[in-house]
């Protein structure tokens, strides 16, 4: 229940913290480059699910012309 708490009450000092832990863990220079291989696995995210809806509306479409 302690836990659950503590999570809900996340602010200002504790984001700074989460921020300071991580540029002590990969410092300065590999922000970038993590926060880049997190844009493009995001991007290649949405065109998957783009491609997959794209199919889906086809296949309806086929259908209801069935």
């Amino acid at each position: 229940m302690t836990i659950t708490i503590l999570l809900g009450m996340i602010g200002a000092p504790q984001v700074i913290l989460i921020i300071a832990v991580v540029l002590l863990l990969f410092g300065g220079r590999k922000i970038p480059e993590l926060m880049r291989g997190l844009g493009s696995g995001i991007k290649e995210f949405k065109n998957a699910t783009k491609e997959e809806e794209a199919q889906e509306t086809k296949s309806i479409d086929k259908d209801k012309k069935a």
